[in-house]
């Protein structure tokens, strides 16, 4: 393996101080995660990823709608720390909600019949391999990130509010910050 691309998977870590000191422009960072999703490798080379990329006050509104959501279900002597943790993540620069399109995996389940049971779990590869793709070129620009998972608790005001497709399925989200 290069030196380079070991040295760019080893720079990607989860970083935990977010913030919103980034190098790169809004449209140079939403052209890289775009380019880099699509280079990413898919079974069949489907391309069933997806990507949103929340910046300004969308990162501030998808972190608002965690915030409702896990306020109504987590116990209110522990929310406070929940809270806290909650804006640490919306501190940072911006957030990448990575989706599967299930269209595109239900498309290739008619056309490779033989292969049907294996699409969904071939959709989960694809998404990891973009995350990772995605995360490791941001290391490569200065810019770290965090993993989050609060899917599928946001999924449906998520969906409602940026107009999501029904048919992406939310996987993940990368939260931006200088590194």
């Amino acid at each position: 393996m290069s030196g380079n691309v070991l040295q760019h998977l080893k720079n990607r870590r989860t970083i935990y101080a977010l913030d919103r000191d980034i190098k790169l422009g809004n449209d140079e960072l939403v052209s890289l995660i775009q380019n880099t999703i699509k280079q990413a490798p898919s079974s069949f080379n489907s391309q069933s990823s997806r990507a949103v990329v929340l910046l300004g006050k969308h990162q501030d509104r998808v972190w608002e709608i965690a915030k409702e959501t896990l306020k109504a279900i987590v116990p209110a002597d522990a929310y406070p720390a929940t809270e806290a943790k909650l804006s640490g993540f919306q501190a940072a620069y911006g957030t990448v909600l990575f989706y599967e399109d299930q269209d595109v995996v239900s498309d290739l389940q008619e056309k490779f019949a033989p292969y049907a049971e294996n699409f969904p779990i071939w959709s989960e590869h694809s998404t990891g391999m973009a995350q990772l793709a995605v995360w490791t070129a941001l290391a490569e620009h200065g810019i770290g990130a965090s993993l989050q998972h609060y899917n599928p608790l946001i999924d449906d005001k998520v969906q409602a509010e940026w107009n999501i497709p029904a048919s992406w399925k939310l996987r993940a989200r990368c939260l931006l910050a200088v590194s």
